[in-house]
């Protein structure tokens, strides 16, 4: 351009930038300066490989997953003293380069095009790994999410397992969160909502009414593919990853109790949705309208009470009262309880145990026969159910030495028709007091009411590593 506005090639080069010598050469060849530069096809160095990469490749065909530090020590094992640890790099970018040009293809993630208001994903995720705990003890649990792809819109609910009351109630708890229904239900393949691949029917009987209940669509992704619920699979780890910068910011893993958790994570929803809500209204017009009521998120199962005065449900074991021995009742399953009906007349609640194999006696339910069949107690399957205090299993245990287990168990009959924590008091004082242990004696403090101080918080002061030191040396053993 220069060269068609000034008088000679020498100015133009020097407004140009350049020497004249440069701008001549350029000119003459009339080619860009960009185009000018050879590309590099020779090494600068030998290839201290080549004469064994023949090798290499056939082991990398037979088996493309071996990795370059591998196969590096094996040619070290092979050619001893011939190859330096500072050529690993050499080699591992000759792997790199060689998986790029022959190796086995590469998974692909497909982007999806989601529409306002079209779908919504759920799946279970554990939060044990981030250390939650209730007044201190370790609390154990799953969230049920809940995701909107479009949007990222997202709720859950706490539970302990992917159990198909679970998902029912957490569904139904996300959709009256939202306040509509989208177009379909995405989630994988959980025991509890689809059959297995030889059945010709997709979901369960249940999964089916909830989904014709909502007017949902039901839709699944393929075993053993989890990317398929990619949207829900990522907002697990962004959960997980805001939920340890709020406790960090919180300073504390621990709280008062569940409730107490339950709203912390309300209002990390609430805070992450913020950002959303641009996207989040164009899916609201879209929105179906909810059903006027929700269905029962229960499982309702009619069994007969067995002569040991027990039902075994989703098999875990739980006492119920003897009355009802022999007689059908009615178990009405929930996520984390479960109900006790005969004759349309809710008897007792209970906790639902987590897992298989495991019981739940209550011994109030039993100490009426009990007591009356006391060479049943040493044997009793159960045992370890009747002492509900570690002060009753040490009332027991200095009972024992002297006296038959009967003794103990009107210590429990006391405690089923009296209160106890009443009869525990009284066992505290009986025991750090160091007085006989009997029916007579706890009736007596009962009866005077004495009120006994338990110590509720026990402080463990630190001990000096000096003292185990002495301890050795003490008994000949050099530190």
């Amino acid at each position: 351009m220069l060269m068609n506005t000034e008088k000679t090639q020498s100015i133009a080069a020097l407004k140009a930038g350049m020497d004249v010598k440069t701008a001549r050469k350029y000119l003459r060849s009339n080619t860009a300066p960009g185009e000018m530069k050879k590309i590099r096809t020779w090494r600068t160095r030998k290839d201290p490989f080549h004469e064994v990469w023949p090798e290499v490749e056939k082991m990398l065909e037979e088996s493309p997953e071996f990795e370059a530090k591998t196969l590096f020590e094996h040619l070290q094992h092979l050619y001893p003293e011939k190859y330096e640890d500072s050529q690993l790099r050499t080699l591992q970018r000759k792997v790199k380069h060689w998986r790029a040009i022959n190796g086995p293809a590469h998974e692909v993630y497909f982007p999806q095009n989601h529409l306002p208001g079209e779908e919504c994903q759920s799946d279970f995720t554990s939060m044990n790994p981030i250390g939650i705990t209730i007044q201190g003890q370790p609390f154990n649990h799953l969230i049920y999410h809940f995701v909107l792809p479009y949007s990222n819109w997202e709720t859950g609910s706490i539970c302990f397992s992917e159990s198909m009351e679970s998902l029912q109630e957490g569904l139904q708890n996300a959709l009256h969160h939202l306040g509509g229904v989208p177009g379909y239900h995405q989630t994988d393949s959980l025991s509890s909502a689809v059959r297995n691949t030889l059945n010709p029917k997709e979901f369960t009987v249940r999964y089916s009414a909830l989904l014709r209940h909502y007017g949902l669509r039901g839709k699944k992704t393929n075993p053993s593919s989890p990317h398929e619920n990619g949207d829900i699979e990522q907002r697990h780890h962004r959960l997980k990853r805001a939920v340890e910068q709020s406790l960090l910011i919180r300073c504390s893993r621990d709280f008062n109790s569940r409730e107490d958790y339950d709203g912390f994570l309300k209002k990390l929803y609430t805070r992450l949705n913020q950002g959303r809500q641009k996207r989040f209204k164009e899916e609201l017009p879209v929105l179906k309208r909810l059903p006027h009521r929700r269905l029962e998120a229960c499982e309702r199962i009619k069994m007969k009470v067995g002569p040991s005065s027990t039902i075994r449900v989703k098999h875990n074991v739980y006492s119920v009262h003897s009355r009802l021995i022999r007689e059908h009742v009615e178990v009405r399953l929930y996520a984390d309880h479960l109900d006790l009906w005969y004759g349309q007349k809710k008897l007792d609640t209970m906790p639902r145990l987590r897992g298989e194999g495991k019981s739940l006696i209550n011994y109030r339910h039993i100490i009426d026969w009990l007591i009356r069949k006391p060479g049943a107690f040493s044997s009793y399957r159960y045992r370890h159910a009747l002492y509900p205090t570690h002060r009753f299993r040490m009332a027991y245990d200095i009972l024992t030495v002297t006296r038959s287990d009967k003794e103990y168990l009107k210590l429990l009959y006391l405690a089923a028709r009296e209160s106890e924590s009443a009869v525990d008091a009284a066992l505290n004082h009986l025991i750090t007091s160091g007085q006989e242990i009997s029916e007579e004696t706890v009736k007596t403090l009962l009866s005077r009411k004495i009120e006994v101080n338990i110590i509720k918080e026990v402080k463990v002061s630190t001990l000096a590593l000096k003292e185990y030191d002495i301890l050795l040396t003490h008994r000949g053993v050099s530190s």
